[in-house]
């Protein structure tokens, strides 16, 4: 027996960790199992025929949001092409409503929220299922189809029995610490591998599908770290771990978060955090890390006292503020704090005041998401009460609310354009705070600035990397409408810090000076502050411009300043060298 397990993942560098989890729990069992991993960026055509190709019994879809809709077009083409393939489905996305998914849908099976032990038994099944065939055609009187491995049995599945759906009840939450770990040899390059320390999550958010199950699962530490070593080892440049809440046990993530602190390896790792939670000794412990060791993302999703009580979320944002704060000034860990537009009694302002909230932090990342009216969460129950209208169909976005209109969630989703382009990538920094401080908010700059993207078509065309420097000239001209000779300079900082060296835009000016610039790598060389001249480039400016990243103070002077070109973030003013 062929089994193929497909995961499609949102982006290539995505890996699928529910796929991986059933075939390690199974690799005892006597059956084929194969993993294939696509992106929805793929061909459907290309995604069947390599499906096909494997020439499986069965085929099992690994479901979520952004996939289902492609998973489902993919599965009817399986069965048009040959319907004597079996279709399983499992995820998020199908554990809610699983009897009418089987009805509306082609395919045989659905598996119920957590698949290990279910998708175990199914196989021993299949399997028995397969020996009890051929002894009958072979005229064998062999009891292979024994009651221990009959579908009736079996807890946490529906299947589809001639159009009839079969369900022999909810099976009960397993031992977490049984999970196989799922990665052995595979290749990791530029993959970011999902890890699971703890299944579970201590609080009851209405719009989260964490909240659905009572209580929090720990893998053992020691495995933990053994394992989590295996993937350093292997070089890998991410591990995201999926924990709700990785520290929701302060004794158990200063644990994992000190030995991580003291291995040696590149590789960065990715927690989900509730900042208020943070004590001092984790903080300790925290102060510690290697610069690029750890990622936190902080789950704020609003600012009001009165929202966060309508979605049974208990925390002040103070307290989050208080302990952000005090991470920032570690300076060796990235932040990332979330916001979700249209929670329940949310209106523009409020969202608006939450934004700027988040922003006066001066944290690394903003995650501007929008509420989803996901199946199974407390708060679809509640859509009515709140006047939520949302998308039928997958990601079951909100459109509108009684407190927040549809044109104004239009409006954040540009703003969350921006936001995202621009203050999350951090190579804009300083343009940024040119701007920023030209508007009554924060919220006010990124609002005119997607106003400004929408008004000239940006936001419907494909525009260059080069462009998005040269639109903030634009938008000065034409917006703001002030001189734009020190902003042309400040752009020119930001351009060079994250770009080609060699070459400036056309508007952008570079006023160079060979024979000055020969006398100052001359000079470089004999003081031994360089060694190599061909990993500096020397620049031209018009104004004071590290003076004015300091003090936010144009200076009209001009200055030379040595970009190594090997670190980003090493710039010198060496100015001085003329005036010796």
């Amino acid at each position: 027996m062929k089994v193929t397990l497909v995961g499609i993942n949102a982006k290539y560098i995505h890996s699928n960790l529910a796929i991986r989890y059933l075939k390690s729990y199974t690799e005892e069992l006597d059956y084929e199992c194969n993993i294939m991993e696509f992106s929805i960026n793929d061909q459907m055509e290309r995604i069947l025929e390599e499906i096909l190709n494997g020439k499986p019994d069965i085929v099992a879809f690994s479901c979520y949001i952004w996939n289902i809709n492609y998973i489902k077009a993919v599965a009817s083409l399986i069965k048009l092409v040959d319907s004597r393939i079996e279709i399983l489905y499992g995820g998020p996305e199908v554990s809610y409503d699983c009897e009418v998914f089987l009805k509306e849908n082609v395919g045989d099976f659905v598996i119920e929220g957590e698949g290990e032990v279910t998708y175990k038994e199914f196989i021993k099944w299949k399997i028995s299922c397969e020996a009890s065939l051929k002894s009958n055609l072979n005229n064998e009187l062999v009891a292979t189809n024994d009651s221990n491995h009959d579908i009736n049995n079996i807890l946490g599945i529906y299947y589809n029995n001639y159009g009839e759906i079969g369900y022999n009840g909810k099976r009960e939450l397993m031992d977490i610490n049984e999970v196989i770990f799922p990665y052995v040899e595979e290749e990791f390059t530029n993959k970011i591998v999902y890890y699971e320390a703890s299944r579970g999550c201590p609080f009851s958010c209405k719009y989260c599908l964490s909240s659905t199950t009572n209580g929090v699962r720990f893998l053992n530490a020691e495995r933990v770290k053994k394992e989590l070593k295996f993937l350093a080892d292997k070089k890998v440049r991410l591990v995201k771990f999926v924990d709700r809440t990785f520290n929701c046990n302060p004794k158990y993530s200063i644990e994992i978060w000190e030995y991580l602190i003291n291995l040696e390896c590149e590789t960065m790792f990715h927690f989900e955090i509730s900042a208020d939670l943070l004590n001092q000794q984790e903080l300790e412990v925290l102060a510690k890390a290697p610069k690029g060791r750890f990622q936190f993302e902080v789950g704020v999703q609003t600012t009001n006292p009165i929202v966060l009580n309508n979605i049974s979320r208990f925390v002040k944002f103070d307290e989050i503020r208080e302990k952000v704060v005090k991470v920032n000034k570690i300076k060796t860990i990235n932040q990332h704090l979330d916001l979700i537009a249209g929670l329940p009694g949310e209106n523009y302002d409020s969202f608006r005041k939450s934004f700027n909230d988040v922003y006066d932090i001066n944290i690394e990342v903003i995650q501007l998401g929008f509420l989803k009216l996901l199946k199974g969460s407390d708060m679809i129950n509640e859509a009515l009460l709140w006047g939520m209208v949302y998308a039928p169909y997958p990601p079951y976005e909100i459109l509108k609310t009684k407190d927040i209109s549809y044109e104004e969630l239009v409006k954040l989703k540009r703003v969350e354009k921006m936001v995202d382009k621009y203050h999350n990538s951090q190579k804009f920094n300083t343009i940024l705070n040119y701007f920023v401080e030209k508007f009554n908010t924060p919220f006010d700059f990124y609002y005119e600035l997607g106003l400004f993207f929408y008004e000239k078509g940006y936001l419907s065309r494909n525009i260059s990397s080069v462009d998005y420097y040269k639109i903030f000239i634009e938008f000065n001209d034409e917006k703001i409408k002030e001189e734009n000779f020190a902003l042309k300079e400040i752009v020119k900082f930001d351009y060079l810090k994250y770009n080609k060296k060699k070459w400036l835009p056309n508007f952008l000016i570079r006023e160079v000076d060979k024979e000055v610039e020969r006398k100052i790598k001359e000079k470089l060389l004999k003081d031994d502050i360089i060694n190599n001249v061909s990993n500096i480039h020397i620049e031209k400016f018009m104004i004071n411009i590290l003076g004015y990243i300091d003090n936010n103070v144009v200076n009209k002077e001009f200055r030379y300043l040595v970009y190594d070109i090997n670190d980003e973030e090493n710039i010198k003013d060496i100015t001085y060298i003329l005036e010796n």
